[in-house]
């Protein structure tokens, strides 16, 4: 098997979803986590960085960037992007509306004007969220009823997607309340046992 590192902060942000793939798959891989304030960013690692950010992987020395190409590249090594490449390409589907709702997320969550942060987030969550999750929501019904998986019958890295989009909007079911099936699927996914250990264990951190 090959060696596997993951380099990112210490914080979920734009690695969680490779290290939620790493943890279903039950694949080991080096969790290096980076403390800025310590210099550790950029330090050794910047140089060896193809775009000059952060998170890379690193497999038996080479090195991949991009988090949604890191993402891709380990579901695929675990079987876990979808069984045919029509299933593959809906489960690029979900990953890309997942990086949509973290970009409006993004928008206000490091806003330092209280005020524009205030009505970004009301707008968020009264109006751009209660959106998307209502295509989720129907995307999800239409795969055996919603009580499965958004794409095939068993898990993929869409799952996985919706379970780090739950911690993304603060690791509460309020914002599902409308949307029964997506947090259905959520906490079957966050319920799996080797999804779940990890949950349990891991470093806990603000993003």
């Amino acid at each position: 098997m090959p060696s596997y590192k993951l380099v990112y902060f210490n914080g979920r942000g734009r690695a969680e979803l490779s290290r939620l793939i790493f943890k279903a798959a039950g694949v080991p891989f080096e969790d290096v986590r980076l403390d800025s304030s310590k210099g550790e960013w950029p330090g050794e690692w910047k140089a060896k960085a193809p775009f000059g950010q952060l998170p890379l992987l690193f497999v038996d020395g080479k090195v991949l960037a991009q988090s949604k190409a890191v993402a891709r590249y380990l579901a695929k090594e675990f079987n876990l992007a979808g069984k045919t490449s029509w299933e593959q390409a809906r489960c690029d589907m979900f990953i890309d509306e997942f990086e949509d709702i973290g970009a409006e997320v993004y928008k206000f969550a490091f806003e330092k004007d209280e005020a524009k942060k205030a009505e970004l987030s009301g707008k968020f969550n009264s109006e751009t969220l209660p959106r998307h999750l209502g295509y989720l929501e129907a995307l999800l019904k239409e795969n055996n009823g919603g009580k499965g998986y958004f794409v095939g019958d068993s898990l993929t890295w869409a799952g996985l997607g919706i379970a780090n989009v739950y911690d993304l909007l603060g690791g509460t079911d309020a914002p599902f309340a409308k949307f029964p099936l997506l947090l259905a699927l959520a906490k079957r996914v966050r319920e799996n046992p080797k999804v779940a250990e990890y949950l349990k264990t891991r470093a806990q951190t603000p993003f």
